[in-house]
């Protein structure tokens, strides 16, 4: 897997969507603004492989595929969810009971939050590509065809998939970074970068899959 060129081409992706194009930007950025559900729709869009970027166009179908793209992800991190909040509730619960046991209870909730870690890692690994399906298929079952989906990783390759996801968060992440730490011109930049850092990784991500040789 040719992470540089993936990285390039991706960027490329992004910066031709956007550049030039100043009315795409500032609809992107409206989507951005309206809870991010119109910018989730048009993720499904880039994931489904339209090249070059598809236009910003048809709201409603924006939103609905939207609000779909946040329901696929929201079962995909219940598992997540209920253990957080197991953790923090035996913990507490423990505590009223008995107070003393302090550090036995901090250490059982340490134990907790590294059990939530593990299984966040597993499942956004798994979700990232079930997402992927939804939008190749239309189908929100394939988000969740355990089968296909380690079908596909292993076609890409485990180590290779990781790696590239690796790549691209801390690309991205040190990006939000140094803007985040710049005092409140660091901010808007943020913002108005937002769409080009969104298709970015999506073309990323699109790349990767396709990899596979999946449909």
């Amino acid at each position: 897997m040719d992470f540089g060129n993936m990285v390039g081409e991706s960027f490329a992706y992004a910066k031709d969507a956007v550049v030039g194009k100043w009315m795409q930007w500032l609809l992107l950025l409206v989507a951005t603004i309206l809870l991010s559900i119109p910018l989730l729709g048009y993720t499904l869009k880039v994931f489904r492989g339209e090249k070059p970027a598809p236009e910003v166009t048809d709201w409603v179908t924006l939103i609905v595929d939207g609000i779909k793209y946040l329901i696929v992800s929201i079962i995909w991190f219940i598992p997540c969810l209920i253990i957080a909040f197991f953790t923090i509730g035996a913990g507490i619960a423990s505590y009223v009971m008995n107070p003393a046991a302090i550090i036995g209870i901090i250490g059982g909730m340490l134990f907790g939050f590294l059990i939530l870690l593990v299984v966040a890692i597993i499942t956004g690994l798994l979700a990232t590509i079930g997402i992927v399906r939804f939008a190749r298929t239309g189908s929100m079952g394939e988000a969740f065809n355990f089968g296909a989906i380690l079908e596909t990783i292993g076609k890409i390759g485990w180590v290779d998939y990781i790696i590239a996801l690796i790549i691209i968060g801390v690309i991205i992440g040190v990006i939000e970074v140094i803007l985040m730490v710049i005092p409140y011109v660091g901010m808007v930049l943020l913002f108005l970068i937002t769409p080009v850092l969104v298709l970015w990784h999506a073309r990323y991500i699109c790349q990767i899959y396709d990899s596979a040789g999946a449909a």
